[in-house]
């Protein structure tokens, strides 16, 4: 087992630019394993949570809800963007590194974002019909798969039989969390059955953003996380005005359509609970992005721990919304093993950089 010299020394989060190096802007690069780890758990718990803002706008359609969330996203990509991205003593600042940044590298980050937000409208889609507790561990599981296998490709960092053993670990979880759904399930079978395909191909476009947005901060002089991340949130909003409005047009849960009237007239809270939902998920990817620059991490690990996000928003679901309380036995049997299964391939992911 090979483990960097003071790997738990959270002193390693300090300001850093190196030219020729591809973190050059000015921001906080972890040097431990401890610090980027700290930073992936976070993500994970942002990533995690953020759902429970629509949750909380009762009678607030989700097509409404996402404009809020877009609008989130990029106040909190410009939050951190002119305060961590821009106290580091040299290299290039926030706003400098938006001028410098060049074509190629802004396009894959705005493909990303354009991909993320198909795949997060369709998640969203999924939670309205299904629930937290099954849209969450059936769509985000299978990005992580996904996600984690191409960011590898492209980045091979952490012993990979540790990494894809955690991998494999978490795919059990998966048919576990579809099993107690499908327990769960006594009345509106082709409702449920609608339900887990949009969480799947959810899945499968959310797996595939993350090598787009690593490429995008890779190669000399890229931009840094900071920037890359607004470029990603702009990538969103522009693929939003149209696909969000053909979902509110023709929503995939089968009710009425929805019309902008509904949004001017929402409760003012419900605006920002939207707003900071888009802000909690854009902190995630922040510290997310950061973290898959630290050398000893890459975007595999980095991405396959935020998307951790699962076991939380099952949580959030199971045990805060009660989501499964009137499920029979079996069904909460096997969302114990899904819990289980969840625990111990994160572990194995969280381990893989240091083995």
């Amino acid at each position: 087992m090979v483990i960097a010299k003071g790997w738990l020394d959270f002193r390693g989060l300090k300001r850093a630019y190196r030219p020729g190096a591809e973190e050059q802007t000015a921001l906080f690069q972890p040097e431990t394993y401890a610090v980027a780890l700290s930073f992936m758990f976070i993500t994970m718990l942002c990533w995690g949570s953020w759902a429970n803002t629509m949750k909380l706008c009762s009678g607030y359609r989700f097509q409404l809800f996402y404009w809020d969330y877009v609008l989130g996203l990029i106040v909190g990509a410009l939050i951190w963007g002119v305060t961590l991205g821009s106290l580091g003593d040299t290299g290039r600042p926030f706003f400098a590194d938006l001028a410098h940044a060049d074509a190629s590298h802004v396009m894959f980050a705005i493909i990303g974002g354009v991909i993320f937000n198909i795949a997060n409208l369709l998640l969203v889609a999924a939670i309205e019909i299904a629930g937290l507790a099954v849209a969450f561990p059936v769509g985000i599981g299978l990005a992580l798969v996904v996600g984690a296998i191409s960011s590898y490709v492209l980045s091979p960092n952490g012993n990979p039989l540790m990494l894809f053993g955690g991998i494999s670990l978490v795919v059990a979880a998966i048919v576990f969390d579809a099993i107690a759904y499908r327990l769960r399930e006594t009345e509106h079978r082709s409702l449920s059955k609608r339900g887990v395909i949009i969480s799947l191909v959810a899945g499968l476009l959310m797996g595939s953003f993350y090598p787009f947005v690593s490429r995008s901060m890779t190669g000399v002089d890229a931009p840094g996380p900071y920037a890359i991340t607004l470029f990603f949130a702009l990538g969103v909003a522009i693929c939003a005005i149209p696909f969000n409005y053909l979902l509110m047009r023709k929503p995939l849960d089968g009710s009425a359509p929805v019309s902008m009237s509904g949004y001017a007239a929402a409760n003012g809270s419900w605006h920002i609970w939207g707003i900071a939902g888009g802000a909690i998920w854009c902190t995630g990817a922040v510290l997310n992005f950061v973290a898959s620059r630290a050398h000893i991490v890459g975007p595999a690990v980095s991405y396959s721990i935020g998307q951790g996000a699962t076991m939380i928003s099952a949580a959030w679901g199971v045990f805060v919304w009660r989501e499964f309380a009137s499920a029979p036995q079996r069904s909460k049997t096997f969302l114990v093993w899904m819990f289980v299964f969840f625990l111990c391939g994160l572990t194995a992911i969280a381990l893989a950089p240091v083995f």
